[in-house]
C-alpha cells in the first residue's frame, strides 16, 4: 500500500442489504446496479478492481459473430443491443472499429455461410447498410502470394475497459455503494441455511471485520468456485470449467492493418490482429485451465502459436518472440461443461442459486463478458427482487450535429484552456476519463506539479493519478498505472518510466524518498508478472527481426 492511501474506516458490525464479492466488469456493474435500486450495498475485490479477467481480454465490444455457429442467437442479439448502448453512452471509451474477415482457401467455413452470418450480424445491429472494404487497407494481405476470401463488419472497441470499471465503481459510490478493494472475503455466517454475515480481511491493514447481510452474490469470475471453497459452500460439481486466453502485443509493423482483422489460425481456430494502444493485440488461445486465475501466464506453446498465426497471415514480416512487446493472459469463467470443447461451451452467463445448496440468499455469476456486463447487472438486480430505475444515459459531452469526433475537440478545447495544457494532453484526458475530465482540468489548473506529465513519453497528468488516489479508491502505484491511468501498457513504458511517473506523483503526494523506492518496486514486480512472463525472456530468445513502422 502507498503511505497515502486513506485510511478506510472499519466497517466491523455493519449491515448491508447486498454484499457483491467481485470487482471485474460484472462485480462493478452489479453494485452499481444494486446501489442505484436503493439498496445498501457492499463491494469487496480481493485484489483490485479490473485487475483480473477484464484486464486481460480481447479488449472488444462484440455481439460474437462466432456464436452464430452454435445457434446462440439470443446471445448475439442482446450483445448487439449491448453494443449500441455502450456506444451511446460511453463514447469517449467505446468506438466503433472496422473489422476486415480474411479467410484463406479451405477455410472450415464457405464464402456463402460467411455471407449469411454477416447479413444474421447486420440485421440483429439494425445496420442498413454493411460498411465497405477499403481494398488499400487489406492489399497487404495479397501480396502474401495466397488466395484470401475479405469480408468487411463493424463491430466496436473498448482499449481501456479497466477505464469503464474505474466509470461504473464511481457511480456505485456516487449512489451510496461502499467499495473496498485489496479486501478478502473469508467466512460466510448462516441461519437456519439462509445466508447471515460475511467476514473479510482488509489486506490493506490487517484487519478482519464481520458484515451482516442477508444477499450475497459473488461475481468473482474464475474464482467462483475457489470462493466457495473458502467460505464452506459446497456445490455439487464445479460451477467453472476455467478456459486460459493468451495474448502477445507486437509493435507496428510497415504496412500493418488500420482495421482489426479476423482470420482463421493453422488449425482453423479464429483469432484477431486488433490495432491497440499504438501496437497490434493478437488473440487469443483457448486451453483448459484449473489453475490458480491470478498466476495465469502464456504458455511458450501458445505464444508460439499467435506468431505462427501471424506470419501466416503476414507472411512478409519475421515475427520471433524477441519481437514481442508484452504478453498476458487470462482465464475465461466459462460454465462447467463436461465433454465439450471450450469453443463449444456457451457464451451466456448463469445465474446460480445456491439455494439449492444449502444456502439461501447467495447467487453465483458465471459466465459473462465485457459486452454485456450491464444487462448481466440488471437482471442479477431482477432475480434478487430489487429494482433500478433507468439510469440517465452518461455522456462525454453534448454532441454537436458534426458527431462525436467533433464534440471531443470542443470538450478537449475547454478542458485545454482550464487546465491551461496543451491540446494532446487535453485530447487524452477527456478520451480517458469523459465528463470526468473537468476535475482533473480543474485540480491540474491550480498546481504546476499536478500538470505535469506522468512520464517523458505521456501526454496524461500527475492530476490523473491524484483522481485516482482520492476518487477512485487506487491504493498503490499499480492500481494507478496499470488500471486507473493506465499509461504503462504503451509500447514505450520502461522501468525508467515508472521511476519519473512515481517520483512526479510522489512529489504531489508528499512522498519520501524511500516511499517513492517502494512504490516503485511494488510496481514493478506487478508489472512484470502481468506483462512480461517469463516466456518473453530475452537471454533465452533471438535478436529481434521486426521492423518498426515509424510513427
Amino acid at each position: 500500500m502507498d503511505s497515502t492511501a486513506r485510511m478506510r474506516p472499519s466497517l466491523d458490525g455493519e449491515r448491508f442489504e447486498v454484499v457483491v464479492i467481485g470487482g471485474g466488469i460484472n462485480g462493478v456493474a452489479i453494485a452499481r446496479e444494486c446501489a442505484q435500486a436503493g439498496r445498501r450495498t457492499l463491494l469487496l475485490e480481493q485484489h483490485d478492481f479490473g485487475a483480473g479477467t477484464t484486464s486481460r481480454s480481447t479488449r472488444i465490444i462484440h455481439g460474437g459473430l462466432r456464436y452464430l455457429e452454435y445457434g446462440e442467437l439470443g446471445l448475439v442479439r442482446d450483445s448487439l443491443r449491448e453494443r449500441q448502448r455502450l456506444l451511446r453512452e460511453r463514447p469517449h471509451l467505446v468506438h466503433p472499429l472496422a473489422f476486415v474477415l480474411a479467410l484463406p482457401a479451405g477455410a472450415r467455413h464457405s464464402a456463402l455461410t460467411i455471407r449469411t452470418g454477416l447479413w444474421f450480424y447486420r440485421n440483429y445491429a439494425r445496420e442498413k447498410n454493411g460498411i465497405k472494404l477499403d481494398a488499400s487497407s487489406v492489399e497487404r494481405l495479397l501480396d502474401s502470394g495466397r488466395k484470401w476470401t475479405l469480408f468487411a463488419y463493424q463491430d466496436a472497441q473498448c482499449e481501456f475497459p479497466e477505464r469503464l470499471v474505474a466509470e461504473w465503481l464511481t457511480e456505485a459510490v456516487d449512489a451510496g455503494a461502499v467499495a473496498r478493494n485489496h479486501a478478502q472475503v473469508i467466512g460466510l455466517e448462516l441461519q437456519h441455511r439462509r445466508v447471515r454475515a460475511i467476514t473479510f480481511r482488509d489486506e490493506l491493514f490487517g484487519e478482519e471485520q464481520r458484515i451482516e447481510t442477508s444477499c450475497v452474490v459473488n461475481a468473482s469470475g474464475p474464482w467462483a468456485d475457489s470462493v466457495c471453497q473458502r467460505i464452506g459452500v459446497n456445490t455439487a460439481r464445479p460451477m467453472l470449467g476455467g478456459v486460459r486466453g493468451s495474448h502477445i502485443v507486437l509493435p507496428l509493423f510497415p504496412g500493418a492493418p488500420q482495421d482489426a482483422v479476423y482470420s482463421e489460425a493453422a488449425d482453423g481456430r479464429p483469432f484477431f490482429a486488433i490495432p491497440w494502444n499504438g501496437q497490434i493485440l493478437v488473440g487469443t488461445t483457448e486451453v483448459s485451465d484449473s489453475g490458480n486465475p491470478g498466476a495465469v501466464q502464456p504458455s511458450r506453446d501458445e505464444v508460439e502459436y499467435l506468431l505462427t498465426s501471424m506470419r501466416r497471415l503476414f507472411p512478409q514480416i519475421n515475427f520471433g518472440i524477441a519481437d514481442i512487446k508484452s504478453a498476458f493472459a487470462g482465464v475465461r469463467p466459462l460454465p462447467y461443461s463436461r465433454g465439450s470443447t471450450s469453443a463449444a461451451t456457451t457464451r451466456r452467463h448463469i445465474l446460480h442459486n445456491h439455494a439449492e445448496d444449502g444456502v439461501a440468499g447467495m447467487i453465483s455469476v458465471i459466465g459473462g463478458k465485457l459486452t454485456t456486463a450491464a444487462s448481466v447487472a440488471r437482471e442479477c438486480v431482477r432475480k434478487l427482487g430489487f429494482f433500478a430505475a433507468e439510469p440517465a444515459p452518461v455522456l462525454v459531452a453534448p454532441a454537436p450535429a458534426d458527431g462525436v469526433e467533433a464534440g471531443f475537440r470542443q470538450w478537449a478545447q475547454q478542458i485545454s484552456r482550464i487546465a491551461g495544457i496543451n491540446s494532446n494532453s487535453a485530447r487524452a484526458i477527456a478520451e480517458w476519463h469523459g465528463h470526468g475530465a473537468l476535475q482533473i482540468a480543474r485540480l491540474a489548473g491550480k498546481d504546476e506539479r499536478l500538470r505535469a506529465t506522468l512520464c517523458p513519453h505521456s501526454d496524461h497528468l500527475v492530476a490523473e493519478a491524484l483522481v485516482a488516489y482520492r476518487l477512485e479508491h487506487a491504493a498503490t502505484l499499480g492500481d494507478v498505472l496499470l488500471r486507473r491511468v493506465p499509461v504503462a501498457f504503451s509500447a514505450c513504458w520502461s522501468q525508467e518510466c515508472s521511476r519519473t511517473a512515481a517520483t512526479r506523483v510522489g512529489r504531489a503526494m508528499g512522498w519520501s524518498e524511500a516511499e517513492v523506492t517502494r512504490a516503485v518496486e511494488d510496481f514493478e514486480q506487478e508489472r512484470r508478472a502481468f506483462l512480461q512472463p517469463a516466456v518473453l525472456d530475452r537471454a533465452t530468445t533471438e535478436p529481434a527481426s521486426l521492423p518498426v513502422a515509424s510513427t
